[in-house]
């Protein structure tokens, strides 16, 4: 039996369609949702990103405030910045593109974001909030996957889930939220101290890979018939492409073959992941 494709572009189009439509409602009450992103100096794949999350922004009908910096930016300049767009009434979310130049200190970035503010689920006070269940926002790629399991009716009560790959921005809060009385799930979560990898997720009924390595998951690591979620996206070198590379996720193309429901790259979590950062946005608006 073929294995079901996940359509995360398909899903996403839903999310942004009801924010579109959540927008139009708060403009009539005088509210235009809106997010401030700010960029500091002309990385190109944070270019890429920048742009295609204000794309996704004028589609949905809110605003984006578009502040570029330049890449020899203090911290005490940026720290500013931040200082007075959240004070800004009419700015109801604060993105600021990582990574930042290296002498900025990421995590005072971060942390000067007000919480009601970080749309990204990065702040400190977020990360508490999700972990002890509190109201709040939800970091983006990790509520996109949840979002994917309801879609498709993959049960998590009680099902073994392994992620592998434990970084703040996907693993640990994933786990977080997957063990919560809601999703019910059994969670191991691995990583590069993990031994005998493939023992582990042999077990998985879902398993999560979010590790950026290019098909680290083989078929023979994966379980018949369980979801295989591919959070990764990775740049390979490939002389045979138009643009000399192609992208490809942490599974092995060949293991949907084993997998009851799989996601691609592209074309999976990835949409997810701006469609859910359009919806933290809508929430805050809503807030204020």
């Amino acid at each position: 039996m073929a294995a079901i494709v996940m359509d995360g572009k398909a899903l996403g189009l839903k999310i942004r369609e009801s924010v579109k439509t959540s927008a139009a409602e708060l403009k009539i009450k005088g509210i235009i949702p809106c997010l401030a992103v700010v960029l500091v100096g002309e990385d190109p794949a944070s270019l890429s990103y920048v742009k295609s999350k204000e794309k996704a922004l004028a589609e949905a009908g809110m605003e984006s405030r578009d502040l570029r910096l330049p890449e020899n930016t203090n911290e005490e300049e940026l720290l500013s910045l931040i200082a007075d767009l959240n004070k800004d009434k009419s700015v109801h979310g604060i993105l600021v593109q990582s990574p930042v130049p290296k002498h900025i200190d990421e995590e005072k970035v971060i942390a000067a974001i007000a919480p009601e503010k970080d749309v990204d689920c990065f702040h400190p006070v977020s990360v508490g909030n999700m972990v002890i269940g509190r109201p709040g926002f939800l970091p983006c790629t990790p509520h996109g996957v949840l979002k994917l399991l309801r879609e498709y009716n993959i049960p998590t009560s009680g099902a073994h889930v392994v992620i592998v790959g434990r970084s703040n921005i996907v693993g640990k809060p994933l786990a977080n939220l997957l063990i919560r009385r809601e999703y019910n799930a059994t969670v191991t979560l691995c990583h590069t101290g993990t031994k005998n990898l493939k023992d582990h997720t042999l077990q998985a009924d879902i398993l999560i890979a979010a590790v950026g390595s290019p098909c680290l998951i083989k078929p023979e690591m994966v379980k018949e018939g369980a979801a295989v979620i591919d959070v990764g996206i990775n740049r390979v070198n490939d002389p045979s492409a138009q643009k000399g590379y192609r992208i490809c996720g942490d599974v092995d193309p060949t293991a949907a073959l084993k997998a009851g429901f799989y996601t691609p790259v592209p074309g999976g979590v990835g949409p997810m992941t701006i469609a859910m950062l359009l919806y933290n946005v809508i929430e805050a608006a809503k807030e204020r």
